[in-house]
């Protein structure tokens, strides 16, 4: 494939990192603000989300998943251990790793802000539709794949597909099968 930029193209607003960046500097403080009011940060929500499939499992999973660095994650870890929101452990087939998982109170707390969350995107995304959404859903999917295998290591990126929650009627049909 031909180079996409070219000393005669490439400018700021063509520019995908640029635009990423932009993104995040507009998006995250409007993000922080949805949870001044709650007893999270949104660094603890995105930690909690990440831990809530069961995937990701360890500290340096969960760092090169979030974009966070080692020692900000430990004292991040500690609060919300602190809080009973994060249970630690050790590995069942290695005592040196160190495991997390949410506790029954800090899924609660994921599932009970999911819906803040979800009408903020759906706030900012009403003027795409279905299809631009999920197009742009998966360009950004296969740039971190592609960013990531570029580094020359082992990747350790876990994308989940898993909902948040599960939609209130496979609750119910998994309930009225646990009670026959």
């Amino acid at each position: 494939m031909k180079p996409y930029y070219s000393l005669g193209t490439y400018a700021m607003k063509n520019s995908v990192g640029y635009l990423m960046r932009m993104c995040t500097n507009l998006v995250l403080p409007q993000m922080e603000a949805q949870f001044q009011d709650q007893e999270l940060t949104f660094s603890q929500w995105t930690t909690l989300v990440a831990l809530h499939d069961g995937r990701i499992t360890t500290p340096g999973d969960l760092a090169q998943n979030i974009c966070h660095d080692a020692g900000s994650l430990t004292r991040l870890i500690d609060q919300m251990v602190e809080r009973g929101l994060v249970s630690r452990g050790r590995s069942e087939t290695d005592r040196r790793v160190v495991t997390l998982s949410l506790t029954p109170r800090g899924r609660s707390l994921v599932e009970a802000l999911a819906p803040k969350v979800m009408n903020f995107w759906n706030g900012l995304l009403s003027g795409f539709s279905h299809a631009e959404v999920d197009t742009l859903i998966s360009l950004l999917t296969r740039l971190v794949l592609v960013a990531d295998a570029k580094q020359g290591r082992k990747s350790r990126l876990m994308i989940s597909g898993s909902p948040i929650a599960k939609p209130v009627a496979a609750r119910k049909t998994a309930r009225l099968k646990k009670a026959s």
